[in-house]
Protein backbone atom coordinates (compact mmCIF):
# COMPACT_ATOMS: atom_id res chain seq x y z
CA UNK A 1 0.00 0.00 0.00
CA UNK A 2 0.70 3.53 -0.96
CA UNK A 3 0.13 6.80 1.27
CA UNK A 4 0.67 10.29 -0.88
CA UNK A 5 0.84 13.20 0.96
CA UNK A 6 2.03 17.12 -0.11
CA UNK A 7 5.09 18.77 0.33
CA UNK A 8 3.61 20.94 2.64
CA UNK A 9 2.41 17.81 5.24
CA UNK A 10 5.74 15.86 4.88
CA UNK A 11 7.28 19.28 6.12
CA UNK A 12 5.17 19.82 9.17
CA UNK A 13 5.00 15.94 9.89
CA UNK A 14 8.27 14.06 8.95
CA UNK A 15 8.60 12.78 11.94
CA UNK A 16 5.26 10.42 12.22
CA UNK A 17 5.53 9.90 8.66
CA UNK A 18 9.27 8.88 8.89
CA UNK A 19 8.23 6.76 12.15
CA UNK A 20 5.07 5.00 10.64
CA UNK A 21 7.11 4.07 7.42
CA UNK A 22 10.05 2.90 9.51
CA UNK A 23 7.69 0.38 12.25
CA UNK A 24 5.74 -1.17 9.01
CA UNK A 25 3.44 1.32 8.08
CA UNK A 26 2.78 2.11 4.06
CA UNK A 27 5.79 3.86 1.65
CA UNK A 28 4.93 6.84 1.02
CA UNK A 29 4.72 9.08 -1.69
CA UNK A 30 5.29 13.05 -1.29
CA UNK A 31 3.93 14.73 -4.05
CA UNK A 32 4.60 18.46 -5.44
CA UNK A 33 2.17 20.12 -7.03
CA UNK A 34 -0.15 17.47 -7.47
CA UNK A 35 2.62 15.12 -9.01
CA UNK A 36 5.09 12.35 -7.39
CA UNK A 37 7.72 14.08 -6.24
CA UNK A 38 9.96 11.74 -4.14
CA UNK A 39 9.24 8.29 -2.16
CA UNK A 40 9.77 7.52 1.54
CA UNK A 41 10.43 3.71 1.85
CA UNK A 42 12.13 1.93 4.85
CA UNK A 43 15.80 1.26 4.33
CA UNK A 44 15.74 -2.01 4.44
CA UNK A 45 13.20 -2.00 1.28
CA UNK A 46 16.17 0.48 -0.42
CA UNK A 47 18.51 -2.08 0.24
CA UNK A 48 16.87 -4.54 -1.47
CA UNK A 49 16.21 -2.45 -4.17
CA UNK A 50 20.08 -1.28 -4.87
CA UNK A 51 21.02 -5.47 -4.83
CA UNK A 52 18.78 -5.52 -7.88
CA UNK A 53 20.46 -2.76 -9.42
CA UNK A 54 22.93 -4.59 -12.14
CA UNK A 55 26.61 -4.21 -10.77
CA UNK A 56 28.40 -3.76 -14.08
CA UNK A 57 27.33 -2.43 -17.61
CA UNK A 58 28.43 -6.23 -18.76
CA UNK A 59 24.84 -8.30 -19.20
CA UNK A 60 24.39 -11.19 -17.34
CA UNK A 61 22.36 -14.31 -17.80
CA UNK A 62 20.88 -14.86 -20.56
CA UNK A 63 21.59 -11.43 -21.94
CA UNK A 64 25.28 -12.64 -21.86
CA UNK A 65 24.78 -15.87 -23.94
CA UNK A 66 23.39 -13.93 -26.57
CA UNK A 67 26.40 -11.69 -27.17
CA UNK A 68 29.07 -15.01 -26.79
CA UNK A 69 27.59 -16.66 -30.20
CA UNK A 70 29.26 -13.40 -32.04
CA UNK A 71 32.67 -15.11 -31.18
CA UNK A 72 31.84 -18.39 -32.43
CA UNK A 73 32.30 -19.40 -35.80
CA UNK A 74 30.05 -21.28 -38.27
CA UNK A 75 31.76 -24.78 -38.24
CA UNK A 76 31.48 -24.62 -34.18
CA UNK A 77 27.87 -23.79 -34.32
CA UNK A 78 27.43 -26.61 -36.61
CA UNK A 79 29.43 -28.63 -34.80
CA UNK A 80 27.39 -27.55 -31.49
CA UNK A 81 23.70 -28.45 -33.27
CA UNK A 82 24.91 -31.81 -34.54
CA UNK A 83 25.98 -32.83 -30.98
CA UNK A 84 22.54 -31.94 -29.61
CA UNK A 85 20.44 -33.77 -32.45
CA UNK A 86 23.25 -36.84 -31.41
CA UNK A 87 22.59 -36.88 -27.69
CA UNK A 88 18.54 -36.44 -28.31
CA UNK A 89 18.66 -39.61 -30.73
CA UNK A 90 20.52 -41.38 -28.20
CA UNK A 91 18.12 -40.18 -24.97
CA UNK A 92 15.08 -43.03 -24.22
CA UNK A 93 13.61 -40.09 -22.84
CA UNK A 94 11.51 -40.47 -19.27
CA UNK A 95 8.56 -42.92 -19.06
CA UNK A 96 4.91 -41.16 -19.14
CA UNK A 97 2.23 -42.92 -17.34
CA UNK A 98 -1.13 -41.85 -18.59
CA UNK A 99 -3.93 -41.94 -16.31
CA UNK A 100 -7.14 -41.97 -18.28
Amino acid sequence: MVKKVSVAHAKAQLSSIASEVAFGGPHVIIERRSKPWVALVRVSDLEYLEQAQPTSDRPQGALALAGAWREADNEDVDALVEEIYAERDNDPGRPVELNV
